[in-house]
């Protein structure tokens, strides 16, 4: 997202789900959908349930458990058969993908879900005109990347519907992780009877919107800050769900999650910065290890204050991560040094964690920062204070660690004045798009495990490349990287990337999303991801 703003997505990042209160409380039954009530948080508002049109942390986890693609990730984090009948292989020296749907598969309404409905799905979202900013995820798609750029139709991408129940998809070149990318509710399908009855309307409230998945969303007008999830009858393992109803609530504080877990009416409350540091020793913490970072964007476009790479390399330096995290986080996060995240992935041909080793040698350095910038500031004939604006969302923890960056640059470099604007997830997200910020706090959480859902969102085409990163050498060796039927040569362009990246500074990594969360011990059932969104669709009480 996951863009996923401090997220983004998103991740950004993080997620939480909610349910009733007293929900605690639940009695348990051996019986279906009786009486089993969860409350889950989610840390930012829910703006819409069209994954066309937007994307962000709270969308997709609400998504992740209402809907579902032709895979979802099991228990090991690996493509399982959902819409689909099965993983399949590629045929035609890895070019095409053909799915067979499961028969039984339906949606909210009682339709039956097509073939169509992903195809549909699928070109709306690949339109030079979606305004979700995934467009670019369907890249290798037979078309795709001429139609983000409108240089041909959406009916031109390589997917279509051989007959109701089979799918099939034509790559540009072999896409060795496709099949991890299907799990993404990027290529959820969409119902075309509620794309036509609801048209503008389409995912703006729950009942603008048809469900696939376990349950369906209820309750949701659009604006606030509270929805509740309820099994959907038509789900083709219905005799699998538990769970009566999943209450979601947006709940922005870290002490106000504290406290609504104590008054068991969150079964699952993360929690951050002091409250994390409190209860660290608590015996219903979990510790929940992401495939995300969180970072500083940069404003690239001319003008702006940091164009300059030194003064960029310079604010890298100066920074104390293993400070953020252990006395203003103080959640289990973990300081990070590169744009990708640990534990995303294992580099096959060297066996070693990716991002530790493309990690860069000097990691905090005072002395050389301050040279630095001034270096920098004496390139771009800066004479005055330069101000720069750190830009965020609401939350209490992107204020913290908005004040932790204030202070490290205030009191590090000279003439520097930061301003800090914390606003609400919506003009934080608009504003980003926008331009308006020198630095924005961000969130990317992997999408799938492997870099190069990293490494797309900083080409110079990316719809999400609110900074304005326009690099040739880093678009060239992205695109070798993408058509490369070689592991060998893949895995080295994916560490050339990183290292280009290393010297660029285009994004300035803080630190590892390690979520904490107080989990009632009766909940059973979860899957948690360490890439993509955690799966609540089988949880249970016990």
């Amino acid at each position: 997202m996951k863009h996923k703003l401090f997220l983004p997505l998103v991740s950004s990042l993080a997620l939480v789900f909610l349910a009733g209160c007293g929900s605690n409380q639940s009695k348990t039954t051996s019986s279906n959908n009786a009486g089993q009530h969860i409350t889950l948080m989610q840390t930012s508002d829910l703006l819409s349930l069209d994954v066309s049109e937007h994307a962000d942390l709270t969308t997709w986890n609400t998504l992740e458990n209402s809907m579902e693609g032709l895979y979802k990730s099991d228990g090991k984090n690996q493509p399982a058969p959902a819409m689909a009948t099965k993983v399949v292989k590629p045929t035609h020296n890895g070019l095409t993908y053909t799915f067979h749907l499961r028969k039984n598969a339906k949606w909210s309404d009682g339709e039956s879900v097509t073939a169509q409905d992903f195809v549909t799905s699928w070109r709306r979202s690949v339109s030079p005109d979606s305004k979700s900013g995934y467009n670019y995820i369907f890249s290798g798609i037979e078309n795709a990347n001429d139609i983000t750029s409108g240089k041909k139709p959406v009916s031109q991408l390589g997917v279509k519907a051989l007959d109701a129940n089979t799918l099939q998809v034509q790559l540009e070149h072999p896409m060795p992780y496709f099949n991890k990318m299907m799990v993404m509710p990027a290529f959820f399908p969409e119902n075309r009877t509620a794309l036509k009855k609801f048209k503008s309307r389409f995912g703006t409230k729950s009942q603008y919107f048809y469900y696939n998945g376990p349950f369906k969303v209820t309750q949701w007008d659009g604006t606030n800050d509270s929805w509740v999830l309820k099994p959907n009858k038509y789900y083709y393992a219905k005799k699998q769900i538990h769970l009566a109803s999943l209450k979601y609530l947006v709940v922005k504080d870290a002490n106000t999650a504290h406290e609504l877990f104590e008054q068991n009416k969150l079964d699952d409350a993360t929690i951050t910065g002091v409250t994390a540091k409190e209860l660290q020793g608590a015996k219903n913490l979990v510790h929940e290890r992401k495939a995300g970072n969180y970072y500083l964007r940069v404003n690239l476009r001319g003008g702006r204050p940091l164009t300059n790479n030194k003064m960029r390399q310079a604010i890298n330096l100066l920074l104390d991560r293993k400070a953020l995290t252990k006395n203003i986080l103080a959640d289990g996060s973990l300081p990070a040094y590169t744009y990708t995240s640990k534990d995303l992935a294992v580099d096959p041909t060297t066996k070693k964690d990716f991002a530790t080793e493309t990690m860069p040698k000097e990691i905090y350095n005072v002395a050389k920062a301050k040279k630095l910038w001034r270096s920098g500031c004496a390139e771009s004939h800066l004479t005055k204070t330069v101000n720069l604006e750190i830009l965020g969302d609401d939350q209490t923890i992107t204020k913290n660690v908005a004040q932790f960056l204030q202070d490290a640059l205030e009191k590090n470099l000279p003439k520097v004045k930061v301003t800090i604007r914390n606003v609400p997830e919506k003009t934080s997200s608009s504003e980003s798009h926008a331009g308006k910020f020198d630095l924005g706090q961000t969130l990317w959480l992997a999408d799938f495990s492997d870099p190069i859902s990293f490494m797309g969102i900083l080409t110079s085409t990316n719809p999400q490349n609110y900074g304005q990163y326009k690099d040739k050498e880093f678009d060239e060796e992205y695109q070798a990287a993408s058509l490369t039927s070689s592991s060998k040569v893949y895995w080295q362009k994916m560490r050339q990337l990183q290292q280009h990246l290393n010297q660029t500074m285009p994004v300035i990594p803080l630190y590892q999303m390690v979520e904490s969360h107080l989990v009632n011990p009766k909940l059973k059932g979860v899957l948690r991801h360490p890439v993509g969104e955690d799966d609540y669709t089988r949880a249970y009480l016990k």
